[in-house]
């Protein structure tokens, strides 16, 4: 058993979804004896974005920027370690409406077309193997949920559930945290919840 542990908050120790991202990858070695961890924090490792450079390799252009080598690598890396996952675990803070530009970036390397998806007959095909199991710790500060007057804002899970979609990663479990920045009790009532339905996951 393989997991893939991805964080992408920028508050470090403070970031609840850190916490709650290692909780779910503790939970997970908990089920799974023995797994594998491959942890990506994006805040430190984090990815170029995407420019006319990238593009102009991807058309076949020679790489003369060692730098830019390097990003692409760590594309190509990124990949690898999706396709051997067997589980994917990411902590994703709600910033702006979205995810951390950080995990954008990263997603902008994972969906390559010929490697992760394809368009056939049938439209847009995932190509990431089947059986895989994906789990996000989503945090946000306001409540996004049921009727809120927010909700319409919300383009976060909804992205997150879509574009892992795509390339084929359908099993989603979303462990959330909102609310947080409505005051103390708030932030900690919300936390409590998702540590309760972190520890009853099952295998």
């Amino acid at each position: 058993m393989t997991i893939l542990h991805i964080d992408s908050s920028i508050l470090g120790g403070y970031s609840v979804s850190r916490s709650l991202s290692a909780d779910i990858v503790a939970r997970q070695q908990t089920l799974h004896p023995g797994s594998k961890i491959i942890y990506r924090d994006l805040v430190v490792d984090d990815a170029l974005h995407l420019s006319d450079r990238h593009m102009a390799v991807f058309q076949g252009g020679a790489v003369t920027d060692p730098a830019l080598g390097a990003d692409l690598a760590a594309g190509g890396a990124y990949i690898d370690e999706l396709f051997a996952a067997d589980t994917i675990v990411i902590g994703a803070p709600m910033y702006n409406f979205s995810v951390p530009s950080q995990l954008k970036a990263w997603i902008d390397r994972v969906c390559v077309a010929g490697r992760t998806f394809q368009y056939g007959a049938n439209g847009a095909e995932g190509l990431l193997p089947k059986g895989k199991k994906v789990f996000i710790a989503s945090t946000r500060g306001g409540v996004y949920t049921g009727d809120s007057p927010t909700a319409l804002l919300e383009h976060h899970e909804t992205y997150l559930k879509g574009v892992l979609g795509f390339i084929g990663l359908t099993d989603v479990t979303i462990v959330r945290a909102e609310g947080l920045n409505l005051g103390d009790e708030s932030k900690a009532a919300a936390i409590a919840k998702a540590k309760a339905e972190i520890a009853l996951l099952a295998a």
